[in-house]
């Protein structure tokens, strides 16, 4: 469904295994809008009763199940420009 580059799972997981992260909070990947624009949307939370949770190449991953057909074929880098270092969610 969806795929991290290396460099994306390694800092996703930092951030996770962080100190600072209470426990029981995962990856959240969502849809922010409707109609004809949409954006994506990444974060940490805890999973709710409308969630879906995966384990995604050793990533918690949580997803709001009204979104889960939309994000079948994302790719998710992590990548550093001359703006600054994010993540990019990328679409087939």
């Amino acid at each position: 469904m969806i795929v991290f580059t290396e460099i994306a799972k390694e800092e996703i997981s930092k951030t996770l295994n962080s100190p600072q992260i209470p426990a029981g909070y995962a990856l959240r990947v969502g849809l922010k809008g409707g109609a004809c624009s949409v954006n994506y949307l990444l974060g940490l939370d805890k999973a709710t009763e409308h969630d879906e949770i995966y384990d995604i190449e050793g990533v918690k991953v949580v997803i709001d199940r009204k979104h889960l057909m939309y994000l079948i074929g994302v790719k998710i880098d992590y990548t550093q420009t001359e703006a600054g270092m994010g993540f990019v969610i990328l679409k087939d």
